[in-house]
């Protein structure tokens, strides 16, 4: 009988001791040792899935020139392990050799991936939101102490917010709620600064209060099994009641083809709110990108939209219409991860991985504009140039 079993390879990672601390936790001690070898000492907790794939949850590292974790053993009931660590050579010599050491392990899981992918803040540069993946914090500005308590997103991922005076608007990969801002968000004397920030378990918690959920929408041309997700939402700078997004789709993937095509459309809504209620509708809808959009922003006077994407290009589109403005095709070598106009809306600065930055200077008049110029200005010619032919075939018939 063969058992089931697979290989898990970390770089410079070499394993000296384990325990599990519970029955899908494992604690795994490694590291370079005392020597000189340029490799981290470390504990490294992981969780083992049902399908035997190793997750990192938590990783502490030891202090430099102390040995490895050579040997370790855990009480789960307790959540506590013993380990085997040598001091460093120095205090060795010394007789002050720590060797043996308790840790205790915390029962909450923090996922390593995540970071603060989202730093936003408020048009009256008043209040800050920021969130990784599931939390959603909002701050006081000058002090960084919590407004209310964060907000913990259990279904689809945090990717972008926007704040109006009285809304924010977040964007997560499956729905975007609208929430209503605490009443004393505005009042400097009745201002509360909320100390406990413990995570709720649902966006719909006591400090803010959902207003409204807008669903994914359907897309014309977009088949019903596409994967469909919101990626940014910018408010207008100076009309709140207009609201434009970011949808990133994934086309089911066709038979002999490797990877399955991608689309990204920019969506304009308009917001109303009237005797309590608050709605958003459609309306405009422009595919913008056959890839998906990485990152978005909205000029400050209003007038543009700019957007980078996957597939290395930059794109800057008008805020009323969502006609194409302006194109760069291979704006970087590698997908575009940030984006942002300057405050007078004629520069347009955008990085990558790549390790380079791009500085786009933004035209007064665009190629659109400058050729309805024209246009009228070979009209007014022309029907001047009729008006004088015309005059003259009169003067000659007299």
């Amino acid at each position: 009988m063969r058992a089931q079993h697979t290989a898990h390879s970390f770089p410079a990672f070499p394993v000296y001791s384990c325990a599990f601390v519970a029955d899908d936790q494992v604690i795994v001690g490694a590291g370079g040792g005392a020597s000189r070898t340029g490799i981290k000492n470390k504990l490294r907790l992981f969780r083992v899935s049902d399908d035997s794939q190793l997750h990192t949850l938590s990783e502490l590292e030891l202090e430099k020139d102390e040995d490895a974790p050579m040997s370790m053993a855990a009480h789960p009931q307790s959540r506590t392990l013993v380990c085997g660590i040598n001091s460093s050579a120095e205090r060795l010599q010394k007789g002050e050799n720590e060797n043996c050491r308790k840790f205790s392990v915390s029962a909450d899981e923090h996922n390593l991936d995540d970071y603060q992918r989202v730093t936003v803040l408020s048009p009256n540069g008043k209040y800050l939101v920021i969130a990784g993946a599931h939390d959603l914090s909002l701050l006081d500005y000058d002090s960084l102490l919590p407004v209310i308590p964060s907000i913990h997103v259990s279904t689809g991922e945090i990717y972008d917010a926007t704040l109006s005076s009285s809304r924010l608007f977040l964007a997560t990969s499956s729905k975007l709620f609208v929430y209503a801002l605490p009443t004393h968000a505005d009042d400097d004397e009745n201002k509360s600064i909320v100390k406990d920030s413990t995570p709720q378990s649902t966006p719909e918690n006591k400090g803010l209060d959902v207003i409204k959920t807008i669903q994914l929408p359907s897309i014309s041309g977009v088949p019903a099994k596409s994967n469909i997700t919101f990626r940014a939402a910018r408010l207008h700078p100076t009309r709140q009641d207009t609201l434009y997004c970011v949808v990133n789709v994934t086309l089911p993937r066709v038979k002999h083809e490797k990877l399955a095509k991608k689309r990204a459309y920019v969506l304009k809504w308009k917001l109303t709110e009237k005797d309590g209620s608050f709605d958003a509708c459609i309306e405009a809808i422009r595919k913008v990108c056959d890839g998906n959009l990485t990152c978005f922003d909205v000029s400050s006077d209003g007038r543009l939209l700019a957007f980078g994407a996957s597939d290395y290009s930059l794109g800057v589109l008008d805020s009323n219409t969502l006609a194409p403005l302006l194109s760069i095709l291979k704006a970087h070598e590698f997908p575009v991860t940030t984006l942002r106009f300057s405050p007078t809306s004629k520069l347009l600065v955008s990085g990558g991985v790549d390790s380079s930055i791009r500085v786009v200077s933004i035209p007064e008049v665009f190629g659109g504009s400058s050729w309805t110029t024209i246009i009228l200005v070979i009209i007014a010619v022309l029907i001047l140039v009729i008006a004088v032919l015309m005059q003259r075939s009169s003067i000659v018939g007299m």
